[in-house]
């Protein structure tokens, strides 16, 4: 590791979809460089505030009390010109202009290919933070935002099992992930849903209207008459899951209901594992910074830090536990028991 490097001023951006535990992570870095003398610069809106020079200095006064709060204070965006050679030259030139020693930049695979386009383009240091509900970053156990996301999403579908139960209805329930299946097999598991549709196995193996109908048939020949939740990651069956309770509901002559969760598994007070998490990679962000390191994310693995090539966490795929999918596709495997229980 680099000995450490004098560093006068850092800017920090939130970038692509918010995530629960982002204003946690730009306390944990403001706070951080200021005990190190460092100051901070924002650049609201992300990538698109780089291009713009649309900037604030962050100290205690701003952020001392965010870290219970959703969203981003300093506002997120996607940004399409930002991929173009000129714009990546235009904010290296924005930074210069702030005399910006090193850029953190909390966001996704997307935020990340931004931060690595930049550094082809700029002299300065560059570090990512996993901001994303998704957990699909290569080189991190967890990213901020999941946590929350699957809380919020088992909520609504405890809730949903309440009225399922008492109608003996079906729902489809459809949760974010349409590239990756953390958020659906998470919240399946710790809902106790019967069927989950992700990314990943459809992949492996599809699911058929007929293999549904069947499992749902199969389930309520073993319990009778009951409540049966499918969870389903977005962009996984044409139509989504109004089309899917449609077909189902035809097939099976029983009320199937829809239920799309949508942006409010973005929202939410974040979780102490969110704000814990966020407040470890913002400080581990700046000590990156302090040592000389650049053009890597900070994440964690085990019990401990790591760091991660920022290429490395979207050209590497980060597998499902198959562990935890054996255990939600054994549980709800209906075995029809004998008179002896056996």
């Amino acid at each position: 590791m680099s000995s450490e490097k004098t560093i006068q001023r850092i800017a920090v951006i939130t970038s692509g979809g918010d995530a629960p535990g982002m204003n946690a992570c730009i306390r944990a870095v403001v706070l951080t460089a200021q005990h190190y003398g460092i100051e901070v610069l924002a650049f609201r809106h992300g990538y698109e505030g780089l291009l713009n020079n649309d900037w604030q200095r962050l100290d205690e006064t701003n952020v001392l009390h965010i870290l219970q709060y959703s969203g981003t204070i300093i506002k997120s965006a996607r940004s399409e010109r930002f991929k173009q050679a000129e714009a990546a030259q235009e904010a290296a030139r924005n930074l210069d202009a702030h005399q910006i020693d090193a850029l953190v930049v909390i966001g996704g695979d997307g935020s990340f290919r931004g931060a690595d386009h930049l550094s082809h383009h700029w002299d300065g240091q560059v570090i990512g933070v996993p901001g994303t509900i998704d957990n699909d970053l290569f080189g991190s156990d967890d990213t901020i935002g999941y946590s929350t996301a699957v809380e919020t999403a088992m909520d609504a579908l405890d809730k949903i099992r309440d009225t399922a139960e008492a109608m003996d209805r079906v729902f489809i329930v459809e949760v974010m992930g349409r590239h990756a299946g953390f958020i659906g097999l998470s919240s399946a598991m710790a809902s106790g849903a019967e069927r989950m549709i992700l990314p990943e196995l459809q992949r492996e193996k599809p699911l058929t209207v007929a293999s549904i109908v069947k499992h749902i048939e199969a389930v309520q020949r073993v319990r009778g008459d009951s409540s049966y939740v499918m969870v389903l990651s977005e962009h996984q069956w044409p139509g989504g899951a109004v089309r899917l309770a449609e077909q189902l509901e035809d097939r099976l002559h029983l009320p199937c209901r829809p239920c799309l969760l949508g942006h409010t598994q973005r929202g939410g007070r974040p979780t102490a594992h969110d704000r814990i998490l966020a407040t470890r990679l913002g400080v581990h962000a700046v000590q990156l910074i302090r040592q000389g390191v650049s053009g890597v994310m900070a994440g964690t693995s085990g019990q401990g830090l790591a760091e991660t090539p920022l290429a490395e966490t979207w050209q590497k795929r980060k597998g499902l536990s198959q562990e935890w999918v054996d255990i939600q596709q054994s549980l709800f495997n209906p075995v029809k028991k004998s008179k002896n229980g056996s």
